[in-house]
């Protein structure tokens, strides 16, 4: 696979490490940067990445900054891309499992390197389940202004309708 990575400079400290454990999982990497801990602005590391993920030319992305937080929200403000911030291995997992996953988010000051690099692993080697979640995360992509109206009568009643699981996938 292709993994597109970035980071901001809070998140500089840890890029190339992340970086040498995709390689090592034999990965073919696009760096995005930053390329030192100069002050710069996250969103723009975020869009990068989920441009590259969603255009096709990586498969998968890996984004990084002080909290993950806010490189995650840039991220997910590109259409078709899924990014996911995480803090243990069973998030990562489920986020690929259950939810497909492109991107990961990754926090530099509150996870340990033994933990981020546990993290880029199982994010990079879990594949996706499918099935029902297939569904869901069609659901995701589709997001428009069909969607858009639907969740706004939802909101004017004050219910959310038409969401049940069809019986045939929960088997």
């Amino acid at each position: 696979m292709r993994i597109a990575v970035a980071a901001d400079h809070a998140g500089f400290p840890v890029k190339d490490k992340i970086i040498d454990v995709v390689r090592s999982m034999e990965h073919d990497v696009l760096d995005l940067g930053t390329c030192d801990t100069t002050p710069v602005d996250y969103p723009d590391y975020g869009f990068a990445v989920g441009e590259a993920v969603a255009s096709g030319r990586c498969e998968r992305g890996i984004v990084i900054c002080g909290s993950s937080i806010g490189i995650a929200i840039a991220a997910n403000k590109v259409a078709g891309v899924r990014c996911a911030p995480v803090f243990e291995p069973l998030s990562a997992e489920l986020a690929r499992r259950h939810n497909d996953a492109n991107v990961l988010a990754l926090s530099e000051r509150l996870t340990g390197w033994e933990m981020l690099e546990r993290l880029v692993r199982v994010f990079l080697e879990t594949p996706f389940d499918g099935g029902r979640h297939a569904r869901r995360t069609a659901k995701l992509n589709a997001y428009g202004q069909a969607e858009r109206s639907k969740a706004l009568v939802d909101v004017e009643r004050g219910c959310v309708k038409g969401a049940e699981t069809p019986t045939e996938l929960l088997r």
